[in-house]
């Protein structure tokens, strides 16, 4: 492994524009000086520089989709029969050396008290950056364990859990409590945390309720949800075939973790001509033994399997004609058509503006429409990705570390 990692990196070209960064990366990881730094024998500084910049860098080298950022701008990957160094191999050898090592320094205790409610990559990275500026990180999370749909949502062989179990670990050293098992909008509300003392609020509670097709059939016993499938595939007994309605990487998740759980035929079938998943997930799919139909519109769920509408496209991808329905059949049906947001909080707090979609409503800070409470994530834009939630969170960090600021000066 670390042979292959320095040959990879020994094939950087030191860019001066380098694309990688300026262009593929959302948040900008310095990629040039990072295998600079790794190759002067400084693996500790670029695991230094890496994490100050992303607190997720371990794991966004793991689950980005690179093959369309760092990688798919990388200038070696441009040439005729070249192929792009691997810099998510690069940075998760650095930063899985690092993380062990890494020693929050952190300013003065400013005494301020700070509420993260959700233990996703928002609410992890809100904690670390809010840490290190002195004030008292609280994270609250329904669940039992730190992660949120990293843990729930991404599967093992892509995400080791034994990582994030180095996080939980590394927030307790930074002084960071953990709340696991606590619902904000349950026993506690948003109104409680300030009456304790909390001197702001920061939510970042993901995206946990699926989407539904709204087709007759949904709640039969062999039907069920993505994110729940993945929150504990064990639990469930799918049988040998298996139907995926969904084209997004999240689908092939599923389907890529039903097949590692025993099934012998799994399919995904797309609605439109065009998968929405990446190229390489789709290969991986395609190793897996998945089969891949698309044009297939469902119609209803039975407990023999889906009925789909077949569609017909033309070579510009529009929609032809729709041809008679058709059973497919299966043992179980997984629904894996994106997730929005749960509505607890918002139904327990007053003056706390959604959008149609259930979005909490932020400016361009992440204030929300309540005093002191700050968003960012899933929560705010929807399901995206790990990167742009570490992104947007560092931003509504600096946001929150100012308002505490402006509200001490004013006491």
């Amino acid at each position: 492994m670390a042979v292959h990692v320095i040959n990879e990196a020994r094939r950087c070209l030191q860019c001066k524009k380098p694309l990688c960064q300026l262009k593929g990366c959302p948040i900008k990881t310095n990629v040039p000086e990072m295998i600079r730094l790794f190759l002067a024998g400084k693996t500790d500084e670029a695991g230094k520089m890496l994490f100050e910049n992303n607190p997720l860098s371990i794991v966004c080298s793991l689950v980005c989709d690179h093959e369309n950022q760092c990688e798919g701008n990388c200038i070696q990957g441009k040439r005729k029969d070249g192929a792009a160094i691997q810099i998510p191999n690069i940075e998760h050898y650095i930063s899985d050396s690092y993380f062990d090592k890494i020693h929050l320094e952190k300013l003065p205790d400013t005494g301020q008290r700070v509420a993260i409610i959700g233990a996703g990559p928002a609410g992890i990275t809100i904690a670390v950056k809010l840490a290190a500026l002195g004030h008292r990180i609280t994270i609250f999370e329904r669940l039992d364990k730190i992660g949120g749909m990293m843990r729930y949502g991404i599967p093992a062989f892509r995400l080791p859990r034994k990582i994030l179990d180095r996080y939980a670990s590394k927030l307790r050293e930074m002084g960071i409590h953990f709340r696991p098992n606590t619902a904000i909008g349950g026993a506690l509300h948003l109104d409680d945390l300030f009456d304790d003392g909390y001197d702001a609020v920061f939510i970042g509670t993901g995206v946990w309720r699926p989407n539904r097709t709204h087709c007759k059939g949904e709640s039969l016993g062999n039907v069920h949800f993505a994110v729940d499938y993945l929150r504990n595939p064990e639990a469930y007994d799918l049988g040998d075939t298996v139907a995926i309605i969904g084209a997004g990487n999240s689908a092939i998740d599923v389907a890529r973790t039903v097949v590692r759980q025993g099934s012998r035929n799994v399919t995904l079938y797309a609605r439109r001509q065009r998968i929405a998943a990446s190229q390489r997930e789709i290969d991986y799919a395609a190793v897996d033994g998945i089969d891949i139909q698309q044009g297939m519109a469902i119609k209803e769920f039975t407990e023999e399997g889906p009925i789909f509408v077949p569609r017909i496209f033309d070579e510009e991808g529009n929609l032809i004609r729709e041809e008679e329905p058709v059973l497919m059949p299966a043992d179980s049906t997984i629904i894996a058509i994106s997730q929005g947001p749960k509505d607890k909080i918002v139904n327990t707090t007053h003056d706390l503006k959604v959008s149609e979609r259930g979005l909490i409503v932020i400016d361009e800070a992440g204030r929300t429409t309540r005093e002191g409470v700050f968003a960012a994530g899933d929560v705010v834009a929807g399901s995206k990705n790990v990167v742009l939630a570490v992104f947007y969170s560092k931003q509504v960090a600096q946001a929150i570390d100012e308002y505490l600021k402006s509200k001490k000066a004013s006491a």
